[in-house]
């Protein structure tokens, strides 16, 4: 029995889902549109505000691809009313972020600056006002958007355990090694 795909998904009154032929679900909000080529062999409903998703059989098959777009469908409602959110914190010194009409740049202890061009559908701010790090704030409507850009941005350098410099998820924590001792 998948728990996860038998839950209901509720659609507030902002939100219009759209069940195509094919089972092809658009989904549009407040904050952008959203669409999933859902898998044939499973049944779509759309009654009284709530989506319901549901299987032919009980095969292994059916069983992941049910929670697996009852999840989808669920995240696609969220993002495009609240939309979703990662934040990043830059620590290091020297080490900075900037947006320059729409390019994020960083200085991340290369010899150069890293120009990041976000893709569409995600903005990125940065905000250096909270204490002595910076922080850049992912947000968009698509849930894997935003992970995948957030995950790219952190990958230019990733948190090093001696002295925690680089760039890591605000809520992160990062395993510290003892450095080398002097010998006597």
């Amino acid at each position: 029995m998948s728990r996860v795909g038998n839950a209901l998904i509720p659609v507030s009154d902002q939100v219009k889902v759209d069940v195509g032929s094919n089972n092809f679900v658009t989904v549009k909000g407040p904050k952008g549109e959203l669409s999933v080529q859902v898998d044939p062999d499973l049944s779509i409903k759309m009654e009284d505000g709530v989506i319901t998703v549901a299987r032919p059989t009980d095969q292994k098959r059916h069983k992941a691809m049910h929670g697996l777009y009852r999840s989808l469908l669920n995240n696609m409602i969220l993002g495009v009313t609240d939309g979703f959110k990662k934040e990043l914190e830059v620590i290091g010194v020297g080490f900075r972020a900037a947006m320059t009409n729409g390019v994020l740049e960083l200085a991340l202890g290369f010899s150069h600056p890293i120009y990041f061009l976000p893709p569409e559908g995600v903005s990125i701010d940065v905000d250096t006002k909270r204490g002595k790090s910076t922080f850049i704030i992912v947000e968009g409507a698509d849930k894997q958007m935003v992970g995948q850009v957030a995950a790219k941005i952190r990958a230019l350098r990733p948190p090093e355990p001696y002295k925690g410099k680089g760039v890591r998820y605000s809520d992160e924590y990062v395993r510290r090694k003892a450095g080398k001792t002097a010998a006597r």
